[in-house]
């Protein structure tokens, strides 16, 4: 395809919304091909990264380190589950930024292969160069290892944050921690903030949002997806305050926490207009559909919420939603890898159904820039196929699709996160 639509899609910069760009994985120069597959999505083929609520686990496969391996560890996931997406979008990544002229990875290349990803992250300017030739202007990222992290300084400039809430809405007492292993008495002993009682901890919450912008963080994240159930109820606070102080409350009085903490944060963020970011959909599935989530968004008017991945499987439930509550916009991340043929299909309804242009944005949600690199390749050409496909049915014309594409690609993220007058 090389029509106009294409074209301009495939130039046209990136505000890229979602990443998980981490100093201890973006930044480590000894990175082989099979450490680069097990910390990125292909990696979650072979270890899910997070357990679920019947499980236990000490570490993240995905943050342990890997030596070279051998060709069987490499196969397990170029031909055991080659015909997944999340390898076969890294795989065209690695082809297209490595010159490998066949596009696969096989046992007679995967040596080389193995040395040239090594030579080029030992190049403290590989990252910044493959973000460029990505054509990503802006990065907001998702550090979910230090959900305090400022990204400038280790970085760059061209990287803002948002602040994970897992940690605060399972805070009950100082040895609580979420799944990533965060604790809120950490985080907040680093704003120096030791809340006593709980009515100590609602104050140190305000704080926690009032000092986003010195940290260059720019929207709150809800990723309890991960932790729990999404049924945030209205707020109980005589069951939240009974779990205060208890390493091990029940879990009704686990629940009313944080049910609790993060009603609070969002009624700060609609206070303050800081956007708050949610994980929908794939997740501890039974506890992730998006419906479970509109009482909270209904409760809160004025917050501005920025429901992500199309909610997979339940993208038209979603679109739903994001009709009958105009306090919602969708990030499309990660929709596109899980599958691009169902990403196709709800980017057009969501062109139908949403109220307004400005509701739709993606990032590449990686962690490492192979990985991000093949994502934006993967959803610039998405994108364009959904708006050519659109225009070649009469329902747009040229202008009006490449209008769109502007805004989906830059201009809403840049204004949905107040962007536009600092970077």
């Amino acid at each position: 395809m090389n029509s106009s639509i294409s074209r301009f899609v495939g130039t046209t910069p990136i505000v890229d919304v979602h990443e998980h760009h981490i100093p201890e994985i973006l930044l480590d120069r000894n990175i082989g091909l099979l450490r680069l597959l097990r910390q990125s999505y292909a990696g979650w083929t072979q270890a899910r990264p997070y357990p679920l609520p019947s499980e236990s686990r000490e570490s993240d496969p995905m943050l342990e380190n890997t030596g070279k391996g051998n060709w069987s560890n490499i196969a397990a996931f170029v031909e055991g589950s080659g015909s997944n997406m999340f390898v076969r979008n890294l795989v065209r990544g690695i082809a297209n930024l490595y010159g490998i002229e066949s596009g696969e990875i096989t046992e007679s290349n995967w040596e080389d292969v193995d040395q040239s990803i090594n030579r080029r992250h030992a190049d403290p300017s590989w990252r910044t160069s493959v973000i460029e030739r990505a054509g990503v202007e802006t990065i907001i990222t998702d550090p979910y290892t230090d959900p305090l992290l400022d990204p400038r300084a280790s970085l760059g400039e061209n990287y803002r944050s948002v602040m994970r809430i897992n940690a605060f809405a399972c805070g009950w007492h100082p040895e609580s921690k979420d799944h990533n292993g965060n604790s809120a008495f950490e985080l907040l002993r680093r704003l120096d903030r030791t809340p006593k009682t709980f009515d100590d901890y609602c104050e140190a919450l305000a704080h926690v949002v009032d000092t986003l912008a010195g940290r260059g963080q720019v929207a709150l994240k809800n990723a309890l997806a991960y932790d729990r159930d999404l049924r945030f109820d209205a707020p109980d606070p005589s069951l939240a305050r009974r779990a205060w102080g208890k390493r091990a409350p029940s879990e009704a009085e686990r629940k009313a926490f944080g049910d609790f903490v993060v009603d609070r944060l969002c009624q700060l963020a609609g206070e303050r207009d800081i956007p708050m970011q949610m994980h929908l959909g794939t997740a501890i599935i039974r506890g992730s559909y998006p419906l479970h989530a509109a009482a909270l968004i209904e409760r809160h008017p004025k917050t501005r919420f920025l429901l992500m991945h199309f909610a997979y499987p339940w993208s038209r439930d979603l679109l739903g939603m994001a009709f009958v509550y105009r306090n919602i916009w969708l990030d499309f991340t990660w929709s596109m890898l899980l599958s691009p043929s169902h990403f196709k299909m709800a980017f057009h309804e969501a062109i139908e159904v949403l109220p307004d242009e400005s509701r739709m944005m993606f990032g590449g949600d990686n962690w490492h820039v192979e990985e991000t690199y093949g994502t934006m390749m993967t959803a610039r050409e998405l994108i364009s196929e959904v708006l050519e496909e659109k225009r070649a049915s009469g329902y747009f014309r040229e202008k009006d699709a490449i209008r769109l594409a502007r805004k989906i690609l830059q201009t809403n993220a840049a204004q949905f996160f107040r962007l536009s007058n600092e970077i």
